[in-house]
């Protein structure tokens, strides 16, 4: 009996220790397996980390552009924009998207590009002329927006002021050396009594130059007049009803005579009335002269602004309004001999060939 005992006891005992073994394999194996899928995982989250992180670096930075009107001087700020980006390694289609869109003039076409941009969630508007830059300014105070072809920023209710706009908004403006523009105007026209003043009574911008034109011509003792429009359906009218009234017409960079003044020449070519505008490229077009800003340098200069904005160095609510710093002359020989007046010696080198 004891015999037998012994035998049931060391059966036991061989069952117990196998079954223990049993137990550590069991344990080692999930210990292994659970630490394979913990490196497993680990390798996906790495691999999901890295993709994040060059989708991250390849993607583009989108860059709204809307411009109010089309004519050389809004053209060229553009283009000047455009060209500054890409001599800063910022190019089109490559590291980023340009969406490049012109209202026509239009204030409803205005307001579906700006939706158009906040929907699309760009990461910078360029806003050229101050109607563009008022109706994107009064959809978004979020998205950064920089502004060209703008005479007063504050004027215009874009900021708080030129030193600190303390908005979403900063840029360039294109205030003119009206002063000096005045006094070439008086250096090629020296017997003028009456200076006329054409503008648009709805553009803010033209508003505050107007005003300052009418300052000096009376501060210079000269009669000053003045006719206004609403629209380009108006140019016509307005230029023919100054030609009777004055000896030169002073036009300050303007939107609606900007992309009219083929009207304007069309009258005064006729009247033998001489036009000093604000800019080239209406010069271009068919004024006399001016000397005024270089809107392609205008947008350069923009441009410089807007890497600063893009690589996250700065933000328009602590970036001054920046000036212009060049000017440059222009007369348009073809003008001059339409209407009979003979260019200055020391002028000449600055003829142009109009369109």
């Amino acid at each position: 009996m004891k015999k037998h005992v012994r035998i049931l006891a060391i059966v036991l005992g061989i069952m117990m220790l196998a079954t223990i073994a049993g137990g550590c394999s069991n344990k080692e194996s999930t210990t292994s397996t659970s630490q394979s899928g913990q490196s497993q995982s680990q390798s996906q989250n790495e691999n999901v980390t890295q993709d994040t992180k060059e989708t991250n670096t390849s993607k583009k930075q989108k860059i709204g552009i809307i411009q109010y009107i089309e004519h050389v001087a809004l053209d060229a700020a553009r283009e000047g924009f455009v060209a500054a980006l890409e001599d800063n390694g910022y190019k089109d289609g490559e590291n980023i998207e340009i969406d490049y869109q012109n209202a026509q003039g239009d204030q409803s076409n205005l307001s579906t590009i700006s939706d158009r941009f906040i929907s699309n969630q760009v990461d910078l508007i360029l806003a050229i002329a101050t109607p563009a830059a008022q109706a994107v300014a009064g959809k978004t105070k979020e998205i950064p927006i920089l502004g060209t072809a703008i005479t007063d920023y504050v004027a215009a209710k874009l900021v708080n002021s030129n030193e600190a706009p303390g908005t979403n908004v900063s840029g360039t403006t294109d205030m003119n050396p009206i002063k000096e523009q005045i006094d070439l105007l008086l250096k090629l026209v020296p017997d003028a009594k009456t200076i006329g003043v054409l503008y648009t009574s709805s553009e803010d911008n033209s508003i505050v130059q107007a005003k300052i034109a009418r300052e000096i011509i009376e501060g210079l003792g000269l009669n000053y007049v003045e006719v206004t429009v609403t629209n380009s359906n108006e140019v016509q009218q307005a230029t023919q009803s100054i030609v009777e009234k004055c000896d030169a017409i002073y036009i300050p960079t303007d939107n609606v005579f900007a992309s009219a003044m083929p009207i304007v020449h069309g009258v005064t070519s006729q009247s033998k009335t001489p036009v000093i505008c604000g800019e080239a490229g209406m010069v271009q077009t068919g004024g006399l002269a001016t000397l005024g800003i270089n809107y392609w340098e205008l947008g350069y200069q923009t441009g410089l602004m807007a890497i600063k904005v893009l690589k996250g160095e700065a933000h328009p609510s602590t970036m001054p309004i920046e000036s212009s710093t060049k000017f440059d002359f222009a007369i348009n020989g073809t003008v001059a001999e339409e209407i009979g007046l003979e260019i200055p010696e020391d002028l000449k080198q600055y003829i142009i060939e109009g369109e």
